[in-house]
């Protein structure tokens, strides 16, 4: 099997190659979002994204962008 998806990644041209990464990076955070809007149901929209960003980019950018949002709403 992994042979196969090797052999059909080879006969990709680069542009098919980055919009493929895109989907599967669209689709893996897709369903990190959804994982958090199962363990957190009162979460709102920001708050999924700021825990996306926790999971991605670790806590320390999270609470970076946090702080941000809090002095950009003044």
């Amino acid at each position: 099997m992994a042979a196969v998806q090797v052999a059909c990644v080879r006969r990709m041209s680069p542009l098919e190659r980055l919009e493929a990464g895109c989907r599967m990076s669209r689709r893996g955070r897709r369903f990190a979002m959804d994982a958090i809007r199962r363990r957190h149901p009162d979460a709102d929209e920001l708050d999924v994204r700021l825990r996306v960003i926790e999971l991605a980019y670790g806590p320390d950018l999270a609470a970076d962008v946090r702080r941000w949002l809090r002095a950009r709403q003044g």
